[in-house]
C-alpha cells in the first residue's frame, strides 16, 4: 500500500494538477479570509471556509477523475490486480494520497487562526473545529468522487458524474424543499427510489432475478408499511433527501465552531461506505 500511495502522490506533483490545486485553494479561501477576517474584522474563519465550500463541486472531480480511470484506459490496473496487495489496499492507497493532496492546503490554512489571534483575542477551539469541519466535507467528497473514477476509464466522464452527483447533493436541501410532504407522495418517490437502485445493481452483477427479487421485497415493505403506519411517510421523502446533502452536515463546526460527533460519524460513515463501493467496483471488473 505504502508503494501505491507514494506513486499516486507523486503524480500528482509530476503532473502541475497538485501544484494547481493547492495553489488555486489557497488563492481562493486566502482572498476571502482577508475579505472577510481580516478587513471585516469576523472573529471565525469558518465564515471564509463556508463561503468557498462549492470550489469542491469543481476541484474534487478535477483532482479524482484520474485517478483510477486512467489506470482502466491505460490498461495498467491489471498490474495492481495482480500485486501481493489487496484490493482495498489499493483503494485505500488511493485515497490516502488524494487526501493528502488535499491535506497540503489545509496545513497553511490552520495558520490563519494565528494570524488572526495577533489582531484581537480569539477563540482557537472554534477556528480549528471549522478547519476541521472543512477538512472532513473535503475527504467525504473525495470518497465520493473516487468511487465515480472507478467506474468508468474515461476521466472526462468520471469528471462530469463527479461534478454532476456533488452539485445535486449541494443542491439536494432547496429540491426537496420543493416536493409535496403528502404520505402518497413519498411512497411513490421511495417506488422510485428503488427502481433506480435496483436497476443499478443489475448493472454492476448482470443478475436480474436477484435484481427484481430484491425490488419485489424492498416494494412489499414499502406496502406494508404504508398500510400500517401512513403517518411514517408524511415529508419521509424530503427527510432521506436531507441526509444527502453532505455540506449542511458540517455546518454546526465550520460556520459556528461547534464539535458536533453526529457530523463526524455521519462523514466517516460516507467515506467507508464510499470506498466499501469503490473496492466491490474494481472486484466485480477484475472477475468479470
Amino acid at each position: 500500500m505504502k508503494a501505491i500511495y507514494k506513486k499516486e502522490l507523486k503524480s500528482y506533483f509530476t503532473s502541475m494538477m497538485g501544484y494547481v490545486y493547492v495553489a488555486f485553494v489557497l488563492l481562493m479561501v486566502g482572498i476571502y479570509f482577508i475579505a472577510y477576517n481580516i478587513n471585516g474584522g469576523y472573529p471565525l474563519i469558518g465564515y471564509s471556509l463556508s463561503t468557498v465550500t462549492f470550489l469542491f463541486l469543481i476541484l474534487v472531480p478535477l483532482l479524482t477523475m484520474r485517478a483510477l480511470s486512467e489506470e482502466q484506459k491505460n490498461k495498467t490496473d491489471q498490474l495492481l490486480y495482480t500485486s501481493p496487495i489487496s484490493i482495498f489496499q489499493i483503494v485505500l492507497g488511493k485515497y490516502l494520497a488524494l487526501l493528502t493532496v488535499f491535506f497540503i492546503p489545509i496545513l497553511v490554512i490552520c495558520t490563519f487562526p494565528l494570524i488572526m489571534g495577533r489582531y484581537g483575542k480569539l477563540d482557537y477551539g472554534m477556528s480549528y473545529l471549522a478547519i476541521f469541519g472543512f477538512f472532513l466535507l473535503g475527504a467525504a467528497y473525495i470518497a465520493v468522487g473516487l468511487f465515480i473514477s472507478s467506474i468508468t476509464e474515461s476521466q472526462i466522464i468520471a469528471g462530469v458524474i463527479s461534478f454532476s452527483v456533488l452539485l445535486v447533493t449541494y443542491l439536494i436541501t432547496g429540491i426537496s424543499s420543493f416536493l409535496s410532504n403528502t404520505a402518497i407522495t413519498s411512497l411513490i418517490a421511495f417506488t422510485i427510489l428503488t427502481i433506480l437502485l435496483c436497476l443499478g445493481y443489475y448493472i454492476m452483477t448482470k443478475n436480474i432475478i436477484l435484481s427484481v427479487g430484491l425490488f419485489i421485497i424492498a416494494e412489499g415493505i414499502l406496502f406494508a408499511l404504508y398500510i400500517g403506519k401512513k403517518t411514517i411517510f408524511e415529508g419521509g421523502f424530503a427527510k432521506v433527501l436531507n441526509t444527502l446533502d453532505l455540506a449542511s452536515a458540517s455546518n454546526n463546526m465550520i460556520q459556528n465552531g461547534i464539535l458536533d460527533i453526529s457530523s463526524i460519524i455521519y462523514y466517516l460513515s460516507v467515506i467507508g461506505l464510499f470506498l466499501f463501493f469503490t473496492v466491490q467496483s474494481i472486484q466485480k471488473r477484475r472477475w468479470s
